[in-house]
């Protein structure tokens, strides 16, 4: 759906984004990362057209951006950090003004506002003007011009800024309610609403892709193998040892009654030996798991290796 090809954007001596490639797949939900200044935002204003890349291609819903702008733009909701609203014109009348000029049919125009605005909850302020709305109100009513063409691409960049907690949970549940049938390309600053909605993250830095996997696949690569995490009855010396024998095991360590287990990497499923190994020791298993590492651990260490690499 997404097709990002040798993509750099140059501004005089400066490179905001250097040979980017990526692929985005029709309903995939991917979650675009990393620090202030890195490209996040260049990237997707090239990808939706409104500014050009110095090199390289893209390609949206099969149209080259560059070529087809027209085409790529149909096929687009786009919500920028600001978002792009008229402060002295009314919810609906905004919402009419945006169907109008992404070319909804004159037939269908108030049935995709009415659309629209349950999709975002702004019913109670549809006939109020934008200027007099909250911050919260006003950052919905940009998603509900993106969403009011009903576009089979989305591009959201920090889509919950100023929200409220209820807020920022109806709009990611909304978000994820559009998978399937939209593809949507996410960056926020909010790492556990990242987790929360995205399958797949693309992690940016300095210009450059630094990571790219689902959540499960960066914890696999940043600890070189996997972590089993378990809470025994009583922990005892010899279960331990009986641990450590278990082929694939590289290592157990025991802090009280919880023990993290490190296995090699590619070893497969061990947790039948692990767990088995621990029963018959009598330590007794009252949870048992895999370890959990939070994308602030993952987003940190990949902005943080790479740094060090240009520091060298």
């Amino acid at each position: 759906m997404i097709q990002v090809t040798g993509l750099s954007k140059h501004y005089g001596p400066r490179t905001a984004i250097d040979d980017l490639n990526f692929e985005v797949k029709k309903g995939e939900i991917v979650g675009f990362l990393g620090p202030n200044g890195a490209g996040k935002s260049t990237t997707m204003k090239i990808i939706t057209g409104f500014m050009p890349a110095s090199e390289g291609d893209v390609t949206v819903n099969g149209f080259d951006v560059f070529d087809r702008p027209i085409e790529v733009k149909r096929a687009i909701g786009y919500l920028p950090e600001t978002p792009p609203i008229y402060m002295e014109m009314t919810v609906r009348d905004f919402l009419d003004f945006a169907a109008r000029l992404n070319q909804v049919a004159k037939s269908d125009v108030k049935r995709q506002i009415d659309w629209a605005i349950e999709k975002t909850n702004l019913g109670d302020v549809a006939n109020r003007i934008i200027g007099n709305l909250s911050k919260g109100y006003k950052q919905r009513v940009g998603l509900a011009q993106a969403l009011v063409h009903n576009p089979p691409v989305l591009i959201l960049d920090e889509p919950t800024v100023g929200l409220d907690p209820k807020q920022i949970i109806e709009i990611r549940e909304l978000i994820k309610g559009l998978a399937g049938e939209h593809t949507i390309v996410l960056s926020s600053h909010i790492l556990p609403e990242v987790t929360a909605t995205c399958g797949r993250i693309i992690v940016i830095n300095r210009g450059r892709i630094v990571a790219e996997d689902t959540i499960d696949g960066l914890t696999m690569r940043l600890k070189k193998g996997l972590l089993l995490q378990m809470t025994v009855a009583a922990a005892n010396p010899s279960g331990i040892a009986a641990i450590k024998a278990v082929p694939g095991v590289t290592g157990v360590s025991a802090t009280g009654p919880k023990l993290v287990i490190e296995l090699a990497p590619n070893q497969g499923e061990l947790r039948d030996r692990v767990a088995k190994a621990a029963v018959e020791s009598g330590m007794g298993i009252l949870e048992f798991g895999a370890e959990k590492v939070s994308l602030e651990e993952i987003f940190l260490q990949l902005t943080t290796e790479e740094n060090a690499k240009e520091a060298v």
